[in-house]
C-alpha cells in the first residue's frame, strides 16, 4: 500500500477466490461537468463490482485519464471508496478532454484499457461523455486491429478484449437526458435554488423589492421550472416555453397585480437559456430593465451561478446514486459477452436498462427542434410531465381567480370541494394544499378548508379559501390549516357526515398519514348510513414514516430522511474526529423502516435494525464482530448503525448502544443518538414541495372527473368502492388505488403495508458495508394493482 502524488491510496490486493488474473476487470470515470452524487454513484459502482469478484480500476480526470493512462488508472480497494458519499463533486476528478475528440486520443484509450485489462467500462457524465463512450465502442474492434498493425499490442494482448460493455449513468444538474426521469445531482441543485430562493424572499419582502434570478439551463429549464413550483415564482423564462410578444407588458401587469392584492415582493426566475419565440436570447438584465421602466420597482439580480453544482449532495441524490450505480455494476457483471451500451435510468421509482445511444438521439434531437423554433414539439419530446409541470406553474402563477379564463362559464358556479389535514405534521403538507386550492379556484371551484382535522369539522369549524390566503404556504412546514390523530368513531361519524351535507360539499380531499387511512375507510363505512357520504373520497399520503398503503413516496418522509442524513454527516465527523468510536442512531417512524433503511443507504451506515425484518441476539453480535474486523484491519475507525424507534421492544437503543461499549471495548467505544421529532422537518425538501403539487395536480383531476361521473342535477351520489382512493406513486405511474383493496393487504396492529418496495434495498445496506455474507442481485420491477386508477393523466413519468 503506498499513496502516489496526487493523494490518491493505492492498493493491489486479491480479495477475490478466483486467481487475480483470472478476474474481470472494470474501470469507472466521471467526465463532463460535475454534479453532486456522482460519488454516491462511485462508490456503489466500485463496491457491487468487487462484491461480484471484478477488479476495479479509477480512472482520474475523466476521458484525459484514460488518454493519457499510466498513474491516472488505478486499482483500488473497498477503502479507495469510504467516506466519500457527502462530498459534492467527484473525488477522482473530471475534465473536458478534447483529445478524446480525436481517433488518435481514443486509439490510446483503447491502448491504456487493453494494457490494464479493462474491458467493462462505467462512465458517469453527461450526453456529450456517454455519446463519447458509445462512439468509443463502436470503433473498439478496428482500435484492437490498428494497435496490433502497429505493433503497440500483440495478438495475445487483444485476444482476451475482444469487445468493451459500456454502462452509463447521467450526472447532470440539468436533468436533461430521455430515458430517465431524474439525474444524478439534479436534486441537489434544487436545494441550493430553493434554499436560496427562500432567503431572498425575506430580504426582499422586507423591504418590498423585486428580484429576478439567473438559474443554470442552457438548453434545459428543468431546474428554473420546477424552482419556480418549489418556491412559489411569480413568473417563470424558460427555454421550452417562450413568452409570446408582448411578454413584457403581461408580466408588469401581473406584478403589479400582485402588489395591489398585498404581496410585498415579486420574484421572477430564468433559466440561463431561456429565450422568446423569434430564439432571441432573454438576460436577466433585460427583464430587471424593463421592470425598473415599466414599474418602477426597486429590482435586483442575484446569479447563482455555480453554487448550484457545489454543496452536499441531498438524500434523494445520494440514493439515486447509489442505486444507479449498483445496477451499472451488476449489467456488467452479469454480462459475459458483448452487450450493447446501456444507459441506466430512473422511470418513476424503478431502475431501467435502456439503449444509451437511442436516448442521446432522443435529447439531440430536442437540441434540433430548439434551433428549427419548434417548441411544442421540444415540449413533446420533454415528455408529459414536463407539459404538466408547465400547466401547473400557469395555474400557481396565475394571480387571483378572478382572472382567470376557466371561470367565465356561463351560469355554472362550480363544485364544492372539502380539504383537511389528518395526522402528524409532514413536509410538504402545505405546499399540497395550497396547489389543490388554486387549482380548484383557477378552475371556477370553491374550495373549503376544515381546520383542526375530523375535531374541527366535527363542530363546523369550515371556511371558504381564498388565492391570497396560501399564498405563502408553499415553503412552510407542519399544517396551516391545523392537524391532529382524531379519527371518526361511532359516536362521531353522524356529526361528520350531517357537517359535509350541510355545507354542500360535493367531494373530499384528506391529506395525512396512517391515522387518515383508518380514517377514510371508517368514512366509506359509513356510507352505509348516512348518504352525505356518498361522495368521492381521497387520501394524499403525507407522513414521514411512509406507511400509508397505496403509495410508494409519502409527503414529508424525503425532508424527514435530508435530516437524518445531515445528523448522519454531523456524527460521522464527530466519530472520526474522535476516532474509533461507533454511533447507534434511533429514527421514527413507528414500526416501519423506511427511514432507518433509507437513511442507511444515504449514509453508509454499517447496518439498519427495522421491525419487518426481525432480528435475535447473534445479529447483534455478528455486527459487532462486522465492526471489530473493521477497526482491527484499520479500514475505517467509525461505525453508524441505525435503529428504528419500535423494531425491537427488548434490544432498546440504550441496550444495543451499552451491548457494544460492552463487547467491542477493546477497539471502540459506543454512543447513541435520537433525532426524536427533529425529523418532521423545518421547511420541507425541494422534493415535498413539487410532489406535493404533482399530487395535487392529480387529485384535483380524479375528484372533478368522480364528481362528472356521479352528479346528476347538482346532486352528487355515489356508493363505488372506486369512489374512495389512496393516490400515490406505485412502480411508474401516479394511481388512485381503492381502500377496501388496500386493507386487505394492510398490517392494521402495526400500521404498515405487508409489501414494501423498499425492502428488496435492504441487502444492497450489507452489501455496501461490506458484511461478506450478503447477498444483492439487484431491483425487481413492481407490479401494479389491477384495481388501481390512473390518475392526473399521468403516465410513466415518475418524479420528473
Amino acid at each position: 500500500c503506498h499513496f502516489d502524488n496526487t493523494g490518491y491510496r493505492v492498493i493491489k490486493m486479491a480479495v477475490s477466490s478466483q486467481p487475480l488474473k483470472m478476474r474481470r476487470c472494470l474501470g469507472v470515470l466521471t467526465s463532463g461537468g460535475d454534479s453532486q452524487g456522482m460519488n454516491a454513484a462511485l462508490r456503489a459502482v466500485v463496491r457491487i463490482a468487487l462484491h461480484k469478484e471484478m477488479r476495479v480500476f479509477l480512472i482520474k480526470e475523466g476521458y484525459n485519464g484514460l488518454v493519457n493512462g499510466g498513474e491516472h488508472i488505478e486499482e483500488c480497494d473497498w477503502r479507495d471508496v469510504s467516506y466519500i458519499m457527502h462530498r459534492g463533486g467527484t473525488t477522482i476528478g473530471t475534465a473536458r478532454c478534447k483529445e478524446f475528440m480525436t481517433r488518435e486520443g481514443q486509439l490510446k484509450a483503447a491502448e491504456n484499457l487493453v494494457k490494464a485489462g479493462i474491458n467493462n467500462l462505467v462512465v458517469i457524465g453527461g450526453d456529450g461523455s456517454l455519446t463519447g463512450a458509445s462512439i468509443f465502442k463502436d470503433r473498439w474492434s478496428g482500435f484492437l486491429q490498428e494497435l496490433v498493425k502497429n505493433g503497440r499490442l500483440t495478438a495475445e494482448q487483444v485476444s482476451k478484449y475482444s469487445y468493451l460493455n459500456i454502462a452509463g449513468l447521467v450526472g447532470s444538474i440539468d436533468n436533461d437526458m430521455c430515458g430517465t426521469d431524474m439525474t444524478i445531482g439534479t436534486d441537489s441543485a434544487l436545494h441550493r435554488i430553493v434554499e436560496a430562493i427562500d432567503c431572498i424572499t425575506s430580504t426582499a419582502s422586507s423591504h418590498q423589492r423585486s428580484f429576478v434570478m439567473e438559474i443554470m439551463g442552457r438548453h434545459c429549464g428543468y431546474l428554473a421550472l420546477m424552482a419556480g413550483i418549489a418556491g412559489s415564482a411569480d413568473w417563470v423564462l424558460i427555454p421550452e416555453n417562450p413568452p409570446k410578444p408582448g411578454w413584457e407588458d403581461v408580466m408588469c401587469k401581473k406584478l403589479e397585480r400582485c402588489r395591489d392584492r398585498g404581496r410585498r415582493l415579486n420574484l421572477i426566475l430564468i433559466a440561463e437559456g431561456a429565450v422568446d419565440q423569434k430564439n432571441q436570447p432573454i438576460t436577466a438584465q433585460h427583464v430587471k430593465k424593463i421592470i425598473d421602466d415599466k414599474l418602477h420597482y426597486d429590482t435586483r439580480i442575484t446569479v447563482l451561478g455555480h453554487v448550484q453544482r457545489g454543496g452536499k449532495p441531498s438524500a434523494y441524490d445520494r440514493i439515486l446514486g447509489t442505486r444507479m450505480g449498483a445496477a451499472a455494476s451488476l449489467a456488467l457483471a452479469k454480462a459475459d459477452q458483448e452487450i450493447p451500451p446501456v444507459m441506466i435510468g430512473l422511470r418513476g421509482n424503478e431502475m431501467r436498462e435502456l439503449p444509451l445511444m437511442e436516448c442521446v438521439e432522443k435529447t439531440r434531437r430536442i437540441g434540433q427542434s430548439m434551433k428549427e423554433f419548434n417548441f411544442e414539439s421540444v415540449k413533446d419530446q420533454r415528455g408529459g410531465s414536463f407539459k404538466r409541470n408547465i400547466e401547473s406553474l400557469k395555474r400557481l402563477e396565475a394571480c387571483d381567480s378572478s382572472d382567470c379564463k376557466e371561470c367565465k362559464t356561463g351560469n355554472f358556479t362550480g363544485y364544492r370541494l372539502g380539504v383537511m389535514n389528518v395526522g402528524a405534521p409532514a413536509g410538504g403538507t402545505n405546499s399540497c394544499t395550497r396547489s389543490f386550492v388554486r387549482f380548484l379556484l383557477y378552475s371556477g371551484h370553491k374550495v373549503l378548508g376544515i381546520h383542526n382535522g375530523f375535531e374541527g369539522l366535527e363542530v363546523g369549524d369550515v371556511r371558504e379559501m381564498t388565492w391570497s390566503e396560501v399564498r405563502d404556504w408553499g415553503s412552510l412546514g407542519g399544517s396551516n390549516l391545523g392537524t391532529n390523530r382524531t379519527r371518526p368513531t361511532k359516536d362521531t361519524i353522524s356529526k361528520i357526515a350531517k357537517q359535509l351535507g350541510s355545507h354542500k360539499i360535493q367531494a373530499l380531499l384528506i391529506i395525512g398519514g396512517f391515522e387518515a387511512f383508518e380514517s377514510i375507510i371508517k368514512l366509506e363505512e359509513g356510507r352505509a348510513e348516512h348518504r352525505e357520504l356518498h361522495i368521492p373520497l381521497l387520501l394524499v399520503a403525507a407522513t414521514i414514516s411512509n406507511n400509508v398503503p397505496g403509495t410508494e413516496y409519502s409527503l414529508g418522509c424525503d425532508t424527514a430522511l435530508n435530516t437524518i442524513v445531515s445528523a448522519m454527516d454531523v456524527l460521522k465527523q464527530s466519530a472520526t474526529a474522535s476516532r474509533k468510536r461507533v454511533f447507534v442512531i434511533e429514527t421514527m417512524g413507528g414500526y416501519c423502516g423506511y427511514l432507518a433503511t433509507m437513511g442507511a443507504l444515504a449514509g453508509g451506515a454499517d447496518n439498519a435494525y427495522i421491525y419487518e425484518e426481525p432480528f435475535v441476539l447473534a445479529d447483534l453480535q455478528s455486527d459487532v464482530q462486522h465492526l471489530v474486523r473493521k477497526f482491527v484491519e484499520g479500514r475505517i475507525e467509525r461505525g453508524i448503525i441505525l435503529r428504528n424507534e419500535n423494531c425491537n421492544d427488548n434490544y432498546t437503543t440504550q441496550f444495543m448502544t451499552q451491548m457494544l461499549a460492552e463487547e467491542g471495548k477493546k477497539y471502540f467505544v459506543a454512543r447513541d443518538s435520537v433525532l426524536g421529532h427533529l425529523q418532521q422537518g423545518d421547511r420541507p425538501s425541494p422534493f415535498d414541495r413539487i410532489l406535493g403539487t404533482k399530487y395535487a395536480s392529480a387529485a384535483v383531476t380524479h375528484l372533478l372527473e368522480q364528481i362528472s361521473l356521479n352528479c346528476k342535477e347538482g346532486v352528487v351520489s355515489t356508493n363505488t368502492h372506486d369512489t374512495v382512493c389512496v393516490l400515490g406513486l406505485v412502480g411508474v405511474r401516479t394511481v388512485a388505488t381503492p381502500v377496501h383493496t388496500l386493507a386487505e393487504t394492510t398490517d392494521f396492529n402495526h400500521r404498515i403495508p405487508l409489501v414494501q418496495w423498499w425492502m428488496q434495498l435492504r441487502p444492497l445496506i450489507s452489501v455496501l458495508s461490506h458484511h461478506v455474507d450478503q447477498e444483492f442481485s439487484g431491483e425487481k420491477h413492481r407490479e401494479e394493482s389491477k384495481t388501481a386508477l390512473p390518475a392526473g393523466n399521468e403516465d410513466t413519468d415518475g418524479s420528473k
